[in-house]
């Protein structure tokens, strides 16, 4: 059954002057409120997934010449009645028709309507409607992926699963309670326990693939470290293709650090330069050196650069520990100046000849592949929280079978894993919730 509500309308399109705006009206009596300003084919005689010209009018005004496409329910991205007026991209003519639209019963769309009402209606589950969004913000190959892989369902379908043999065992120990007195064991606890133990399996690398997905969202963070005067602004230059960071002859320039990002074959990498390594009295350089341990520390990758072996040496000395827990680049700089050999997995660059370059950044590149591996990959922070309160309730149901609990118990910590799970996928919601997930969506989608 489709719930249709009101009709609401928004601009679908970026606001501004372009050659093309796109109208969205949804909801019981769209396409009649659409009808009453079109003149054109009867939109309400109209098969679905039809476009149709014709003029908007007011009155004896005609405001522009327009083509409407038709979508009728339940085959809508809402599942209600729907239309889409393309008009020509003027800010004058969207804000008459957005009017007109209004006078004939519309109200505007709050932030994610849209959206928020094709989840209401069946169209997906809020684990896909929220891809919707991250979809909209993608600005790289990894995090498109990541968004689409989330949209069709992949990480959806794994949950179903888990939920369904759950709901399955709970089931069976609810119905143990109904026969309390009889001591009956529906539930065989072995085959719970195994379970448990392999809906774990599939909860556990989801919980630890957030921190990586996180990251191939939001930039993997790279720090470039090394002594003073070796040249990693000049690195950071030739990566970014622009002068970002000043580069002089003086030693400490860099005393904090400077950021950028950039996008290599599809992966987003956040660039950080830091302040130069080295035992300084300066105070304001001293706190720049400090920063540049902090953003080694956050950093997922290395970038360590130096001249000639006594730098490495220092530089491996100084951060022996931090590094081994970091992917490193070493890299050796000033080839143009020194032809000195260097270990064998080091790359061998010319900054300031922009030599090498193409080196670094097909490293780069091999070790964000590696982080992409895998099926499904959690960027959403409310997804993981979720899913580390529902291993904690299965932790919970293990921990009871081992102690030989009663099957109310048993029943109460399953309840509250399908509870999260629930929660996740929108199976139990609250308004709060979806207006603190919608509200988060831009106008019009």
């Amino acid at each position: 059954m489709i719930h249709q509500q009101e009709p609401i309308c928004a601009l679908a399109t970026a606001p501004g002057i372009g050659a093309i705006a796109v109208i969205r009206v949804s909801g019981l009596g769209a396409i009649e409120a659409t009808d009453a300003i079109f003149k054109g084919k009867l939109l309400q005689n109209a098969a679905t997934h039809t476009a149709h010209f014709g003029l908007i009018e007011d009155g004896d005004q005609i405001i522009d010449e327009v083509l409407v496409t038709v979508f009728k329910s339940p085959r809508s991205f809402t599942k209600e009645d729907s239309t889409e007026i393309s008009c020509h991209g003027s800010p004058y003519i969207v804000k008459e028709i957005l009017k007109l639209l209004m006078k004939n019963g519309c109200r505007m769309a709050k932030p994610g309507e849209f959206t928020q009402r094709a989840f209401v209606n069946g169209q997906f589950d809020l684990v896909q409607a929220e891809a919707v969004a991250d979809l909209i913000e993608a600005d790289n190959a990894a995090s498109h992926q990541l968004a689409i892989d989330q949209l069709r369902g992949g990480f959806s379908s794994q949950l179903k699963n888990l939920r369904e043999e759950l709901i399955h065992f709970a089931s069976m120990v609810e119905l143990e309670l109904d026969f309390g007195e009889e001591d009956v064991e529906f539930a065989d606890r072995d085959d719970l326990k195994s379970l448990i133990e392999e809906l774990q399996k599939t909860l556990i690398p989801l919980i630890d693939s957030y921190n990586s997905g996180n990251v191939l969202k939001e930039g993997i963070p790279v720090a470039i470290i090394g002594q003073p005067n070796v040249g990693k602004s000049t690195l950071l230059n030739a990566l970014l293709r622009e002068e970002k960071a000043i580069v002089t002859d003086i030693a400490g320039t860099t005393r904090d650090a400077i950021e950028d990002v950039m996008v290599i074959k599809g992966i987003k990498f956040r660039f950080i330069d830091t302040a130069g390594i080295r035992d300084t009295s300066d105070t304001v350089e001293s706190i720049g050196i400090e920063k540049s341990k902090s953003a080694l520390q956050k950093a997922h990758i290395a970038l360590l650069l130096y001249a000639d072996q006594a730098e490495r040496d220092f530089i491996a000395t100084k951060f022996g520990d931090l590094l081994s827990t970091k992917e490193v680049i070493w890299v050796k700089n000033k080839a143009d100046l020194s032809e000195a050999k260097i270990e064998q997995d080091d790359i061998s660059i010319s900054a300031k000849l922009n030599q090498g370059i193409d080196q670094i950044e097909a490293k780069l590149f091999s070790i964000a592949s590696e982080k992409q591996q895998g099926d499904t990959v959690l960027t959403n922070l409310r997804h993981y929280e979720l899913l580390v309160k529902t291993s904690e309730s299965l932790n919970e149901v293990l921990n009871g079978l081992s102690m030989g609990i009663t099957g109310d118990f048993l029943a109460q910590d399953i309840r509250m894993a399908l509870h999260f799970l629930g929660e996740l996928t929108g199976t139990i919601t609250t308004d709060d919730l979806l207006a603190n997930i919608f509200g988060k969506f831009c106008i019009g989608k």
